[in-house]
């Protein structure tokens, strides 16, 4: 161990998990609540003194972190629920149907039509006030999550991958596809 790190190990006590932390001049650290916490920069598995979101909720034992676990992870299947519940909500409350035809270039110099149908909603309705309030706690949940992962704690990082994968595979499946032939960069 490097002597200048030696200070660093004395003010962690022996039963955390936190992994010990470099202190240079051009390290990059972060101070919860002006007591001299430093935010891990790396990955780690522990369960002792992890804030989580706020500064009052702090994991401290095994149970504690196996519901946060259970808790972060419904919270990301929910939020992959809640994108494709939006999609299905917008589809079914779209209230002007629009098609638009243009010519198009065929095969032997002949010209085909090809239709567009544009879709719309009005502003001043139920329907887009909804989707507005829904897409307010979308992005609220989506900067949970986010801030949830850059705890770094592996188990935390886990529940969140594990939870959206989850919610995907369980709520986008009946999503529809559409393939643009059109679209080159894939």
């Amino acid at each position: 161990m490097n002597p200048g790190h030696n200070h660093e190990m004395s003010h962690m006590d022996d039963n955390s998990t936190m992994p010990p932390h470099h202190h240079s001049s051009t390290a990059t650290s972060h101070v919860h609540g002006g007591e001299g916490n430093m935010m891990a920069m790396t990955f780690y598995f522990g369960y002792k003194k992890v804030e989580l979101l706020f500064s009052g909720l702090v994991i401290n034992t095994p149970g504690e972190m196996a519901g946060a676990f259970v808790a972060i992870f419904l919270l990301a299947m929910f939020y992959e629920g809640l994108k494709i519940a939006r999609e299905s909500l917008l589809r079914k409350s779209q209230v002007s149907i629009r098609y638009n035809s243009m010519p198009v270039p065929g095969p032997n110099g002949t010209i085909l039509m090809e239709t567009h149908k544009t879709v719309g909603q009005q502003m001043l309705s139920f329907p887009h006030l909804l989707q507005t309030v829904l897409h307010i706690i979308q992005v609220v949940i989506s900067y949970f999550l986010m801030l949830i992962f850059m705890t770094y704690n592996g188990y935390l990082c886990i529940a969140v991958a594990a939870g959206a994968g989850t919610g995907y595979f369980l709520f986008s499946w009946k999503k529809a596809v559409v393939v643009d032939i059109t679209e080159h960069c894939h």
